[in-house]
């Protein structure tokens, strides 16, 4: 990390308040801690030198973790985008919220999300970014949305903008095998920050609740130079499961591979330059989080802002042969990077299991305000502050996928490519990964300590040790050995399943509720 890194860091650590206090820089009145969320789509987690991994993806990532609480046990309530950020605004499940497929965002059914929170309790809020849930303009006080092929502009904006557009367009969610011919200023990471810092000068005085929300590390695979150069394809390092991993798991998997295939033709030997693509798009967006983190600190704001880093949901990144995501609940596309820094929070490594869906509830209890009915998350804050917690409650966690109904197999009529296809005579061809035959039925999954469990609406079941067969490989589902663990795990899965059932709406009798949605305080 370069000394320049190190020093804004410096401002997350033990000594931050007295770093701070010695600052010339005008500082934010009151007691509300300001709040930033930044996410990023589809960034799988490990992929970071903190991590285990062996390239320097995201130093500023790793600094706030250094200083703050990262959780490597963070999992997506579904591994799709919509379903996942209306979990994250509601602190419920999908199958509580009732979106489960990326097309409903408008059927999400809750009680109060983070943003009615927040407003109502005083605070300036923007959504900066990607949206894809059921917000509209109208229900933050600054609206800049950017999607994966194009971005805000306003009057006046440069003419490389509306180029660059078009530029994404044609590439369509492909991989780009050159340098984007725009300069990082253009790409939408950089644009977003520079909206965001704008949006933090604006705030004045004001508590701020900013959703800082890339589009990237998701497909299109593409990024400008110098970060097309940072990790250059033959220096890599190789799979963990290669093309031939995925014929043991299922008929899903191997459609979707097929898709794939049909679709870009010979994809799967271009691996190396996609995962040098993704790695980029990485550290584009750490270096922009660092510009942002400048801005808190020369403004005064940093000693008294929670900043939270997190994704939706994994990304395939060339394991398995595959591209983006689609097909089952692995860990790499379930398990997501979660890291939590700033106001009030003193750094840890909790070895818990945690979820999207505790964003809300913590930062309910970080700012005072009520937990609204129907939240079904955890709040996370007694951990954040290094205060006692109980264990029991964080030792397992639930994720969940499908659109209902059966399950398409090898013998149904299924279109050759269930996708987009192109949308204009000089654009590459694309897919929709999140299609009904990879997403069809209802599959559930649990962990705990290293072992997984996957259920299916047919009763069809897969168990794994994570810490000997990452990538699942290895189905121990039924075998006598492993029947102990099993029946535990099918009892966790039955637990979480009953405990988020929905309990809206509330009408004339209202529920007990645990405090802080720790159940574990009342065995």
């Amino acid at each position: 990390m370069t000394p320049k890194r190190r020093d804004i860091l410096k401002l997350f650590s033990a000594g931050a308040a007295a770093s701070a206090a010695r600052s010339q820089a005008p500082r934010q009145t009151g007691a509300q801690p300001n709040i930033l969320i930044v996410m990023a789509d589809q960034h799988r987690a490990g992929l970071t030198r903190a991590g285990g991994f062996p390239l320097d993806t995201m130093p500023t990532l790793d600094g706030l973790a250094a200083h703050g609480v990262s959780f490597n046990r963070a999992y997506t309530t579904a591994p799709l985008c919509v379903p996942a950020r209306i979990s994250m605004l509601t602190g419920r499940w999908p199958h509580a919220h009732r979106v489960r497929q990326n097309s409903a965002p408008n059927a999400a059914v809750f009680r109060s999300d983070l943003f009615q929170l927040t407003r109502a309790n005083g605070y300036h809020t923007a959504l900066i970014g990607k949206n894809h849930t059921y917000l509209k303009p109208e229900n933050v006080d600054v609206w800049r949305p950017y999607s994966h092929l194009d971005g805000w502009a306003p009057d006046g904006s440069p003419r490389e903008y509306a180029e660059f557009n078009r530029w994404m367009g044609h590439l369509n969610h492909g991989t780009a095998e050159a340098a984007t011919p725009f300069p990082a200023e253009v790409q939408f990471p950089y644009r977003i920050a520079s909206n965001s810092i704008d949006f933090i000068k604006e705030a004045g005085d004001r508590p701020f609740a900013l959703w800082m929300s890339f589009a990237e590390p998701h497909n299109p695979y593409q990024v400008s130079k110098p970060y097309f150069d940072m990790f250059p394809a033959d220096a890599i390092p190789a799979r963990g499961a290669g093309p031939e991993a995925f014929r043991t798991k299922g008929f899903k998997w191997q459609w979707l591979q097929g898709l794939e295939e049909r679709t870009y033709p010979g994809y799967r030997d271009r691996w190396r330059r996609t995962r040098a693509n993704y790695l980029g798009m990485l550290r584009l967006i750490d270096d922009q989080v660092a510009r942002v983190i400048r801005q808190l600190e020369a403004s005064g704001k940093a000693q008294n802002t929670i900043v939270l880093y997190l994704a939706d949901h994994g990304d395939y990144f060339c394991d398995y042969g595959l591209e983006r995501k689609g097909a089952g609940l692995p860990e790499v596309l379930t398990r997501i990077p979660m890291v939590w820094s700033g106001w009030n929070i003193r750094p840890a490594k909790p070895d818990a299991f945690v979820s999207t869906a505790d964003v809300l509830p913590t930062l309910c209890e970080a700012i005072g305000a009520e937990l609204p009915p129907g939240a079904q998350g955890r709040s996370l804050w007694p951990m954040l502050q290094g205060k006692p917690y109980p264990r029991a409650e964080f030792e397992t966690i639930y994720s969940e996928v499908g659109f209902g109904g059966m399950d398409y197999g090898p013998n149904d009529n299924i279109p050759d490519n269930w996708g987009r296809g192109r949308v204009a005579p000089d654009t590459i061809p694309t897919y929709d990964e999140l299609n009904p035959v990879t997403q069809s039925g209802s599959l559930k999954m649990v962990r705990r300590d290293d072992w997984k469990l996957t259920f299916d609406m047919m009763g069809n079941g897969e168990l794994y040790n994570i810490a000997r067969d990452p990538y699942e490989l290895r189905n121990l589902y039924g075998r006598k050995e492993s029947l102990e663990i099993q029946h535990r795990l099918m009892a966790d899965l039955l637990r979480w399943t009953i405990r988020t059932q929905d309990d809206l709406p509330v009408a004339a009798y209202r529920p007990k509720w645990a405090s802080r949605n720790w159940y574990a305080d009342y065995r």
